[in-house]
């Protein structure tokens, strides 16, 4: 038996109604799943017109994670953008911060973004537009054909390309980029890679545990530009041992075993803990 199909209303654009379960990102792709969109920030109130500026006005939310910043980093944030999540960040490092930003968001997709001014927020059509096709994880790279860097250091340049090299020869990646912050996914992936760092270290600690779970992953070429105000914390030697660690101890199979027994003792790896307001 089937059933008939009910008319329009009179007066009633079939279109119209189609449309609004539709969010439209450009002139040629519209998409259903809400987009968050992550931004750790410490003392970046001069580099957040840039970043908001940038950034699309169909996206879902934006969740600024406030690592106890000293300035008016988040008035500002609630200037530019009225409707911010801001969840202030208990612990310390942009790994703790992301996890906690992770764990606020409410869209299906998740993209991170740093909130130096260094990414063009313009490029998160094409991170979405590679979920929607098909990919779980799409990770920006520098060194993909039409990407591009103008705050590398020769010897940061060297670092990443050795890392980067290491992790494709240890765990079967093919990535042209290592550490680097703009990334998007399906907020379903964070079953798959229990984040349980505090660093720098933890773009790199995705990007091997991606490819651990199996996941597809598809690199999306992107621009970096020179951080606008400001001094960044990376520390070019510190963070790439960090880096290495990370390295080491997930090819010896230790990094997943820890994260479960953490979890089984209720420690909150996936979900990173703050204070939302």
């Amino acid at each position: 038996m089937t059933s008939p199909v009910r008319p329009p209303d009179a007066g009633q654009d079939p279109l119209e109604e189609i449309s609004r379960n539709y969010r439209p990102i450009s002139t040629h792709l519209a998409i259903t799943p809400p987009v968050s969109v992550v931004i750790p920030a410490m003392n970046e109130a001069e580099n957040l017109p840039y970043v908001f500026k940038t950034l699309p006005d169909w996206i879902h939310e934006v969740v600024l994670v406030d690592g106890n910043s000293t300035d008016d980093t988040v008035a500002v944030a609630r200037e530019l953008w009225p409707d911010v999540k801001v969840v202030r960040q208990l612990g310390k490092g942009k790994g703790d911060a992301l996890i906690t930003g992770f764990a606020a968001c409410t869209g299906d997709i998740i993209v991170m973004v740093d909130a130096d001014g260094s990414a063009d927020g313009q490029e998160i059509v094409s991170y979405v537009s590679a979920l929607v096709s098909g990919a779980d994880f799409a990770k920006g790279s520098r060194f993909a054909n039409g990407g591009g860097t103008d705050d590398m250091t020769p010897i940061r340049k060297l670092g990443n390309h050795v890392l980067c090299s290491v992790v494709n020869a240890k765990f079967g990646a093919r990535y042209t980029d290592l550490c680097y912050g703009y990334n998007a996914f399906w907020r379903h992936c964070l079953d798959e890679i229990e984040l349980d760092c505090t660093g720098f270290e933890v773009e790199t600690l995705m990007n091997i545990r991606v490819v651990k779970a199996g996941l597809k992953v598809q690199e999306i070429p992107s621009h970096e530009y020179l951080r606008i105000h400001g001094a960044s914390n990376l520390r070019a030697v510190r963070d790439g041992i960090r880096v290495l660690k990370v390295i080491l101890t997930e090819r010896s199979g230790r990094g997943r075993r820890g994260a479960r027994r953490a979890a089984a003792r209720g420690l909150p790896f996936r979900k990173g803990q703050g204070e939302v307001s």
